[in-house]
């Protein structure tokens, strides 16, 4: 098992793992080629952000995505973690839990001074995951509008 950057080679896999994840979530649904589009954009623009993958053999079996933003109150680089997903065969081995701590230390060797979530709030598991990991309730409540046509 190893744990590397993403390449565009690697999104047909990433597809699959968000069908997976998107199928656990109320708010978004699977759409491989808008997912690809995303895709593409972050992994071949460093500014945007980086994906991480972990490998295992030639099989990707889990990803999180690092989108990276300026915060005006922090004065500096910050990041929003996305699209973190296990694939359901290897959950609770550990895998997901490697995957973040690694992403925490990349996000921090990358200048970033916070890195905020999203979960379902239905999601209890994903929660106790996170705040497991030092991730704590914010005070601050995401809206959201949609400017799609």
């Amino acid at each position: 098992m190893e744990i590397s950057l993403a390449v565009t080679d690697d999104i047909p896999q990433l597809c699959f793992l968000l069908d997976s994840l998107f199928s656990q979530e109320t708010e978004f649904k699977a759409d491989t080629e808008a997912q690809s589009r995303g895709l593409h954009k972050v992994i071949n623009s460093k500014d945007v952000g980086d994906i991480l993958v972990v490998r295992q053999h030639d099989d990707i079996i889990a990803m999180v995505n690092l989108l990276y933003t300026v915060s005006t109150a922090l004065g500096g680089r910050v990041g929003i973690l996305e699209d973190m997903v296990v694939t359901p065969t290897v959950r609770g081995s550990g895998v997901g839990s490697k995957l973040l701590t690694y992403a925490i230390k990349f996000a921090k060797e990358k200048g970033c001074m916070r890195l905020t979530l999203l979960t379902d709030k239905e999601n209890l598991d994903a929660q106790r995951f996170y705040q497991q990991h030092g991730f704590s309730t914010s005070t601050m409540m995401p809206l959201r509008i949609s400017l799609k046509e």
